[in-house]
C-alpha cells in the first residue's frame, strides 16, 4: 500500500537500478557525517571529496544537473542506483526518511 503522504521527486537517472532505504542528507563533504550501510546519500552536488560516502551508500540522489559529473561516474563504477537533477531533494527529504532511487531508465 502506498503512503498517501509520499512525494515523487523526478530527476535524470545516471546509474541503473532501484533501491529503497533511509535517506542520509549531507549538505557538505566536510560535515564529518557518515553514511551507514544501506542508506541513500542525498546531496546537493558531489565532487572527489565525497568519494568516501559512496563506499557504504546504497544509492544516490543529487541536486546538480551534470550527468557526467564525478558523482555520476563513481555511482556507475560502484553499481549504485543514482539520480541527478533532483533540485529540491535536500530541501524536501530529511535524514531517516524512507526514499526510493530509481535509475532504471539508464540504458
Amino acid at each position: 500500500m502506498a503512503n498517501a503522504d509520499a512525494k515523487l521527486l523526478e530527476g535524470i537517472p545516471v546509474s541503473p537500478g532501484i533501491v529503497t532505504g533511509p535517506a542520509r542528507v549531507i549538505l557538505r563533504a566536510d560535515e564529518h557525517e557518515h553514511v551507514l550501510a544501506g542508506e541513500i546519500l542525498i546531496a546537493p552536488f558531489t565532487d572527489p571529496a565525497w568519494s568516501p560516502y559512496f563506499i557504504t551508500a546504497a544509492g544516490l540522489g543529487r541536486g546538480t544537473r551534470r550527468i557526467l559529473s564525478h558523482g555520476s561516474i563513481i555511482a556507475r563504477e560502484y553499481g549504485l542506483p543514482a539520480v541527478t537533477n533532483v533540485a529540491s531533494a535536500t530541501r524536501v527529504i530529511r535524514t531517516g526518511d524512507l526514499v526510493q532511487v530509481d535509475g532504471t531508465a539508464v540504458a
